[in-house]
């Protein structure tokens, strides 16, 4: 390979030196490539500060893979190396598997996107609005104003339910009304109070509805869509409503 066999030092050659500087290169190349695209698809999905931070791990991450497929070009004796560097990784190892699980937990959690700032979700136990999403956690309101910090690893792992993934969700209601009362009036007085509200979908559209003879009770199923994101005050505005135009009915 004529000059490149050249020995530069011990047994480092030319060959060597150029090989390292073109995989560094590379490195640096590739790390610039993925920095750009997580800047153009998750600056939307994540603060800042904490992309800045998650795009420099990432990185450094892949400049050190670099760094480990050059050296061994250059044919050290890399057993005393090895032997610190092992000893380092279980220490580190230890030190930081949380950190490292909820980091990659993270990672998933802003690729796939479950839930988002805003949303109205049930994250295991904890139920609220999710007022952030971090690299190694995720901080969520509660409906009693506490704010619950969640590592990454156990919202990713744990059962999610988004209450606000579709932008319509149901509720319903059951109406007992006495067996000498007209079921047909009452549904009708409920059915045109469902129509006139501006938050009550049309399509899907409410129903109402003979549901069950109970012991004391003739039972109306009344099912209502609305925005997910009035569910709540359409739903108890709506309880109360359907009552008082019940009893206004006689």
């Amino acid at each position: 390979m004529g000059w490149l066999d050249t020995v530069v030092y011990d047994n480092i050659t030319y060959y060597h030196l150029v090989f390292f500087a073109v995989v560094i290169i590379a490195a640096f190349a590739i790390a610039k490539i993925v920095s750009v695209y997580l800047k153009k698809t998750m600056s939307d999905r994540v603060e800042k500060s904490e992309l800045d931070t998650l795009i420099k791990i990432i990185q450094v991450g892949i400049i050190l893979i670099g760094v480990y497929i050059g050296l061994p070009r250059f044919e050290f004796d890399l057993a005393d190396v090895v032997l610190i560097g092992g000893t380092l990784t279980i220490v580190i190892g230890f030190a930081t598997q949380k950190v490292g699980s909820n980091f990659a937990s993270g990672l998933f959690l802003l690729l796939e996107r479950p839930i988002k700032p805003g949303d109205n979700v049930r994250i295991g136990t904890v139920a609220g609005i999710v007022q952030e999403i971090h690299v190694l956690s995720t901080i969520v309101r509660d409906y009693e104003g506490i704010y619950v910090r969640i590592p990454n690893e156990k919202v990713f792992t744990s059962d999610i339910t988004n209450f606000v993934t579709n932008v319509a969700r149901r509720f319903e209601y059951s109406v007992g009304i006495s067996y000498s009362d007209d079921a047909g009036l009452a549904m009708g007085v409920i059915y045109r109070l469902l129509e006139q509200h501006p938050f009550i979908l049309k399509h899907p559209g409410p129903s109402v509805f003979l549901d069950e003879l109970a012991d004391s009770s003739v039972v109306i199923r009344v099912t209502i869509w609305c925005p997910s994101e009035v569910w709540w005050s359409v739903r108890t505005e709506m309880l109360r409503e359907i009552k008082k135009a019940i009893e206004a009915e006689g």
